[in-house]
């Protein structure tokens, strides 16, 4: 719908974008973090509607101060003289063209770092398309396979088919581009895609199917990163049943397994103990406020 005049999207937002904060971030995979931190730029809203999210004070609350393209471009700036690897834009692409204007007025005022565009992969092919002359490194995530799971845990029954085309798009983009960079001497991604798969307990089932569709698209044009991670919020824990719970080791091993098994060549994955709400950070417009 037309989100100009204030008016709301399923996203939660206006047209105006809205940033809750603009920092340095550690716990992205290493080829995006390496040791300095990815310059990470919080978005607000989002076009999925998770039940297990971890982000929810912005995703859905609402939290967040509206921003210019003028100031962020200033964050980005600002980020690359605090030491940041990279621009990593979370959850940006519902506000795609004024965060299209941002880049390039940081690029003309001298900021040289890759791009990343983190998201949760229910993006449209038209808008990766337009993005794709700024953005370096797609992080993008796949979630399910399922439809009916989509619909049930995140309101999006086509959430496979949208983040299916969003991925290929993706995918052809960096190989337009010249395919995937790393520099040799830091390891960090200087071009490429790396796509996320959250496991979610109880769902291995769907996990083996993501990952055969991943395979399908993108073989080994695109790093896997195979996340246990999953912390139950506290709407899931009261709730009950699978997603009350975190992955087990088995399920993560069978997954891992698989994933060797269809071809990955550049796996990253989780060593156990990561159930941790310390992978959220502190939402609280930390470098958001500033000059233009």
């Amino acid at each position: 719908m037309d989100r100009d005049n204030g008016r709301t999207g399923f996203c939660g937002m206006s047209s105006a974008p809205r940033a809750a904060r603009s920092a340095l971030h550690f716990w992205e995979e290493p080829p995006i973090s390496g040791d300095s931190g990815s310059g990470a730029i919080f978005f607000s809203g989002c076009t999925l509607r998770c039940v297990f999210c971890q982000n929810h004070e912005i995703s859905t609350g609402g939290f967040g101060l509206e921003v210019t393209p003028a100031r962020i471009a200033r964050m980005m700036l600002e980020l690359e003289s605090q030491g940041a690897v990279n621009i990593n834009l979370v959850t940006a692409l519902h506000f795609a063209p004024t965060v299209l204007e941002a880049v390039l007025r940081a690029r003309d005022k001298g900021m040289g770092l890759p791009v990343v565009c983190n998201t949760g992969g229910y993006e449209l092919v038209d808008t990766i398309r337009a993005m794709s002359d700024v953005v370096d490194v797609w992080l993008p995530d796949f979630k399910y396979a399922d439809g009916g799971l989509a619909r049930r845990l995140s309101a999006a029954a086509d959430y496979p088919e949208v983040a299916a085309a969003a991925l290929a798009e993706m995918v052809s983009s960096v190989e337009s581009a010249g395919g995937r960079l790393v520099d040799e001497q830091t390891g960090l991604m200087r071009r490429g895609v790396i796509v996320r798969h959250l496991m979610l307990p109880g769902h291995l089932d769907d996990t083996l199917a993501v990952l055969g569709r991943i395979w399908g698209i993108a073989g080994n044009s695109a790093d896997l990163s195979l996340m246990n991670q999953y912390t139950p919020n506290d709407a899931c824990r009261r709730a009950g049943g699978e997603l009350a719970r975190a992955v087990t080791d088995e399920e993560y091993e069978i997954a891992l397994c698989h994933a060797d098994d269809l071809g990955f060549e550049r796996i990253w994955w989780q060593e156990g103990g990561t159930v941790s709400e310390s992978f959220v950070p502190a939402f609280d417009a930390t470098g958001v406020a500033g000059p233009e």
